[in-house]
């Protein structure tokens, strides 16, 4: 039992300290800013014309930050939509990237966009053959339907830890191999900010890392909660 509590403490850890580090870190650089010309928003407008990628829009969102690759825009959160903040700036030029990702056919972002559609129906499948499975076991009698029910159940939610973990590489990509050049090549960000851009951009990377533990900790819950 002890070694089932260690790895439920350790799971908790990797799911929540990714994201209250990324809050933190994003709030610590969310100061606004006189000395940058313009919003995270008309930054992403700018960065993306000057890219050829007009069709793209920028658009404000209470869902969190991210692109849309079926509709072709970088949506922004309100305080990175109209904030002149370093975190505003930088996420904006991360959300870009992963313009810069669909308009060049990286193979990855397309897969990570069937992935999390798949990830959703497997999150509802999931919960709904655990539900269910107390009462297939009642309704048969068997414990064998139950056990059989709860490693489907297992497996279906499982997946959504594979499917986020599987975005990890696009959003490292987006980071340091797109957003990080055009930061430094445009100099939009000065040399004594660059240590604190690289955090952010690491941050908005590592945002999946909490999706794909929460994930698992979905699966322990429902073990518990079956008492498996």
């Amino acid at each position: 039992m002890g070694y089932v509590l260690v790895l439920l403490c350790s799971i908790f850890a990797l799911a929540v300290l990714p994201g209250l580090w990324v809050k933190r870190i994003i709030k610590e650089h969310g100061r606004e800013r006189a000395d940058f010309p313009g919003t995270g928003g008309e930054f992403a407008r700018h960065l993306l014309d000057e890219m050829k990628l007009t069709g793209v829009k920028v658009e404000e969102t209470a869902l969190g930050d991210h692109y849309d690759p079926e509709i072709k825009a970088v949506r922004l959160l309100p305080a990175h939509y109209s904030g002149r903040s370093l975190s505003a700036v930088v996420i904006a030029a991360h959300e870009v990237g992963h313009a810069m990702q669909d308009a060049t056919g990286y193979a990855p972002l397309h897969a990570r966009t069937r992935l999390a559609k798949q990830a959703r129906r497997f999150e509802q499948l999931g919960a709904i053959v655990m539900l269910a499975a107390p009462i297939v076991m009642i309704l048969s009698k068997s414990p064998a339907v139950l056990l059989l029910q709860v490693m489907i159940g297992v497996l279906i939610i499982g997946m959504t830890v594979l499917i986020h973990a599987v975005t990890l590489p696009t959003e490292f990509d987006a980071s340091f191999r797109r957003a990080l050049p055009v930061l430094e090549a445009g100099r939009y960000v000065k040399p004594e900010d660059m240590v604190s851009a690289r955090k952010l951009l690491r941050a908005a990377a590592l945002t999946y890392v909490a999706a794909a533990a929460m994930s698992l900790l979905d699966v322990m819950r429902w073990l518990r909660i079956l008492r498996i």
